[in-house]
């Protein structure tokens, strides 16, 4: 997924507004948020460090984009949502891209009743905001398995970097079927046992040109976490 800055020689052209599948929102139902002023949400739990609580990104929000993709989004009958606000699978690396927080950013939650198919499907139909300049992030993990970040000490397990280097090769063959069908690889469920943080990479998928090489980058990893980033679009 796009989740983290691109780095100091590779960075993506600044967009008009930016649409976010984060894997902190899982709903039943696709739902599109409609703020003007989204709040900043810090979810998750007090055992995270005090700075994280503190963190505000005041980034406006676009109810005018967030109309428009729910129209484009009918068939999977999407619905406004003034509720949410930017979580920190959307505000936690937003905001090293673009620290002025003067891009607007709206969030599409992932459906919780979907499997791959229409998620990758719902992808595809967001894919051509990009024509207008609006950016598409899928925040997520390719790896992510809390249980085993608990329970493996600060060591990461043979499957994390197996399952990791299987969907990278996947990528870059653009066989999108073997990412979409990724539960059949044997290192699943410990490799990823929290379907939410998988399901965003779908979105990336989606939204790829035919004409785009993958970016690959900030391949680090944990135990039962990669931070593994996949990038499209960006300057040759």
């Amino acid at each position: 997924d796009a989740v983290s800055p691109v780095g100091r020689t590779r960075t993506f052209p600044k967009p008009d507004a930016i649409v976010v599948a984060s894997a902190h929102w899982v709903t039943d139902g696709v739902k599109v948020t409609s703020n003007a002023h989204p709040r900043t949400i810090h979810d998750f739990g007090r055992s995270f460090p005090q700075p994280l609580f503190d963190v505000q990104y005041p980034a406006p929000g676009d109810p005018d984009l967030a109309r428009a993709v729910v129209e484009k989004l009918t068939a999977f009958g999407a619905q406004l949502d003034d509720t949410w606000g930017l979580d920190h699978g959307t505000w936690s690396f937003v905001k090293h891209m673009y620290p002025d927080a003067d891009v607007p950013i709206i969030q599409v939650s992932l459906d919780a009743r979907r499997g791959s198919l229409e998620h990758y499907a719902i992808g595809r139909a967001l894919a051509p905001l990009r024509d207008d300049n609006v950016a598409i992030f899928g925040s997520g993990d390719i790896v992510h398995n809390l249980q085993s970040f608990f329970r493996n000490h600060g060591q990461p397990t043979p499957w994390d970097k197996e399952f990791d280097d299987y969907i990278l090769d996947a990528v870059a063959r653009r066989d999108t079927n073997a990412v979409l069908n990724y539960a059949k690889h044997p290192a699943i469920p410990d490799a990823n046992a929290d379907w939410e943080h998988f399901f965003p990479i779908f979105y990336a998928l989606a939204a790829q040109r035919d004409d785009e090489e993958p970016y690959i980058f900030n391949r680090h990893f944990f135990p039962g976490i990669s931070m593994t980033s996949i990038a499209y679009g960006l300057p040759q």
